[in-house]
């Protein structure tokens, strides 16, 4: 991969100063970097971060030069973070993940019938229960690169709407060209289907009760298919993994026999897919049916590479939303007030990508690392190597 032309901290320092010149003790780019170096150190909590700083302050001062060689006060960081322009900060950590996505152009990436490459993305809310324990309503809408878990674009949910209003925003002004956009049953909305194919790109969409004409149409072509079948009309294919103690056989199906029935927007493929679990130590047999639909024609995508889509959609939830509430300790953090936590997400965000670029597999053992090695995190940050 070729390196990137602009570092995680040059676009940090985008970000506007909120302070007034008056009065000011520490530059606002030494202010961001030690905020940014301790998370990447794994610290979940205001506290923690001061107290990892303190305890490398030599460190720090050595590679920083700060005109004030002094560690900020909590005050100062939980200050940065609640008044901290978070919109201006969730622009700047996206490009800039856009730009590592750009540099990693294959993950994500499904090999179509045409020989095209295509990538997935997920959308899909996270709560920040840390916060919102507190009464301070926390939910964030993401969009994500299957695979490598590059979060490309993150908002925030109103208290008074939820997910289904703020997803559009995510995907809006987007080029969607060569990209399949995957979500979960409650974004499956017809105006984001029909936005989704004006801005050039593909969806898949789980179907559940929420969508009950959907949901009953789709159960039913596969359990009573229409008679007679034309040909190549219902494909299907059988993928099998075995991990966490378990052994999954996935069974995908798709039929275009709803195509000229159901009024959605470009529907190509209905899909049902069923997973058989036997855990290995019990014995014990659990199955899943689950139905779908795709605008994905079947000269572009049978079952196997739809099965590739849907299995990248858990991208979101296993390599993004459960790193940062496990490794970062997201839920678990106590600042809660204004848009600290949302700010906290977008830095969490912005350094969880950033170790996917350089190849760190397993995120806890990168923050253990870095933690122990502070000038090799501001090394990753963008600060020169001294």
């Amino acid at each position: 991969m070729e390196p990137l032309q602009s570092t995680l901290l040059a676009h940090l320092s985008q970000v506007p100063d909120f302070r007034r010149a008056r009065g000011q003790r520490f530059a606002w780019s030494y202010l961001l970097t030690l905020v940014a170096a301790a998370v990447a150190a794994g610290q979940t909590s205001v506290v923690a971060m001061v107290e990892w700083a303190q305890a490398h302050a030599a460190e720090l001062f050595d590679t920083l030069h700060p005109t004030c060689p002094r560690i900020p006060s909590p005050a100062t960081w939980r200050r940065l973070l609640i008044h901290i322009d978070v919109a201006a900060l969730e622009q700047q950590v996206a490009a800039y993940n856009q730009a590592l996505d750009q540099g990693d152009a294959v993950a994500g990436a499904v090999t179509l019938r045409d020989g095209q490459l295509w990538r997935g993305q997920a959308i899909d809310g996270k709560d920040v229960r840390g916060a919102s324990a507190h009464g301070t309503h926390t939910f964030l809408v993401s969009l994500v690169r299957h695979e490598s878990g590059y979060v490309l674009g993150q908002a925030a949910v109103d208290r008074k709407t939820n997910e289904i209003t703020v997803a559009p925003h995510v995907l809006a002004g987007r080029d969607l060209t060569g990209t399949v956009t995957t979500m979960d049953a409650l974004l499956t909305q017809y105006a984001l289907a029909q936005q989704i194919r004006r801005q050039n790109g593909h969806y898949l969409m789980v179907i559940k009760k929420n969508q009950p004409t959907l949901y009953w149409a789709a159960a039913l072509v596969f359990d009573e298919p229409p008679l007679p079948a034309r040909p190549g009309e219902s494909l299907t294919c059988q993928t099998q993994g075995k991990g966490h103690g378990r052994l999954e056989t996935r069974r995908l199906a798709s039929t275009t026999a709803l195509n000229d029935y159901l009024r959605w927007p470009d529907v190509a493929q209905v899909l049902r897919r069923t997973a058989r679990r036997v855990h290995l130590r019990t014995g014990h047999v659990e199955s899943q049916v689950t139905y779908g639909l795709t605008s994905l024609p079947r000269e572009l995508a049978g079952p196997a590479e739809l099965e590739r889509f849907w299995r990248g959609h858990w991208t979101i939830e296993n390599r993004v939303h459960y790193v940062r509430d496990e490794t970062f300790g997201e839920d678990r953090c106590q600042l809660w007030t204004a848009t600290g936590p949302q700010a906290l997400a977008v830095i969490r965000n912005a350094i969880l990508s950033l170790l996917r670029f350089h190849g760190w597999s397993n995120i806890a053992t990168a923050v253990r690392h870095y933690a122990s090695h502070p000038q090799r995190a501001l090394h990753l940050l963008g600060v020169p190597a001294q």
